[in-house]
């Protein structure tokens, strides 16, 4: 199982395909939500839509 790398917090899988798609697709180190809303100053919400947004236009990183 993967770890966010700022805080140490477990990882879902949605969670490292969101690093994927806002950072680096070949990233081998992943954010959490809290984090990656942070690091983009975003809310935690905003970055549970883009989940779905990517989710529902077929993004293979979040099927």
């Amino acid at each position: 199982m993967e770890h966010c790398k700022i805080c140490g917090t477990e990882l879902e899988r949605d969670e490292i395909g969101l690093t994927k798609k806002l950072i680096n697709r070949g990233a081998t180190d992943f954010l959490c939500i809290s984090c990656l809303a942070k690091k983009f100053d975003m809310t935690e919400e905003e970055c549970r839509t883009l989940i779905v947004h990517f989710r529902d236009a077929g993004c293979h990183l979040f099927q």
